[in-house]
């Protein structure tokens, strides 16, 4: 009687493991669909070092070079080195992505807004619009070179005018300047035909074609996967997100 019992709940141990592992393969399965279904079909396949030749063929790479370029040589010219000047570069690393999701959610998702005949709108956010709206459009991936034009400059004259120290305010360009160019190459790749292949770009990949082809509302940060997005509550698990009828058509205009 004993060793029946035995056998029947050996039984049952057995028939539920293999229930549990069918129902995993079967989510599993859910989960490489829904995410095939968000993320596009791929014209083509494509190198990395093909990619990052394209690359150099749009305005803003070589903007943001020029700066890095001239901001170098001004660096090690003015000397003066202290602690602090690694300080503010590391400190604008860690607090990135917060920035970025920060414009990104103020900035680029500007809503406009009408008052009487005027309409309060920027280049810069009816050109993420566009984005939106064709996200296969490579030239506006890119910062436009206007729009960035006029950041260089007042980022860069704000910088000098809040530094007590020429030196420790050229450290803190060069940092913004080099995050600047990460930033544009990382988010040009995300929409190229590259496929991702180490572990971690494909979490950056995935994070922000959710936020183009899933829900707008969530996945801001492009450059990083769970920094800000967590902090900020907007890295919701994608199973429990609806796909949104204005991802593609920003705040329905």
């Amino acid at each position: 009687m004993t060793a029946g019992k035995t056998r029947a709940r050996s039984g049952s141990w057995a028939r539920k493991k293999t229930e549990n592992a069918t129902v995993e393969a079967e989510a599993r399965a859910r989960v490489r669909s829904d995410e095939a279904a968000i993320t596009g079909t791929r014209r083509s396949v494509t190198t990395l070092g093909a990619t990052f030749r394209a690359f150099w063929r749009h305005p803003s790479p070589w903007m943001i070079s020029a700066v890095l370029l001239t901001l170098v040589p001004a660096r090690l010219a003015v000397g003066d080195w202290r602690t602090d000047d690694a300080y503010t570069p590391l400190l604008w690393l860690a607090f990135f992505p917060v920035v970025e999701w920060l414009i990104h959610v103020f900035v680029l998702h500007w809503r406009p807004k009408t008052i009487g005949n005027l309409t309060l709108d920027t280049k810069l956010a009816g050109s993420h619009r566009a984005h939106h709206a064709d996200p296969r459009n490579v030239p506006l991936v890119f910062i436009p070179w206007r729009s960035l034009a006029y950041v260089i400059i007042v980022y860069n004259g704000l910088s000098l005018l809040a530094f007590p120290r020429l030196g420790q305010a050229l450290s803190f360009m060069l940092s913004v300047a080099a995050v600047g160019l990460l930033y544009e190459w990382t988010h040009y790749l995300i929409h190229s035909d590259y496929r991702p292949k180490s572990r971690m770009y494909k979490a950056i990949w995935r994070n922000h074609r959710l936020h183009h082809y899933k829900n707008e509302h969530y996945w801001f940060t492009v450059t990083t996967t769970a920094t800000a997005d967590i902090l900020l509550r907007t890295y919701p698990d994608p199973e429990t997100v609806q796909t949104s009828p204005t991802a593609k058509n920003l705040h329905g205009i």
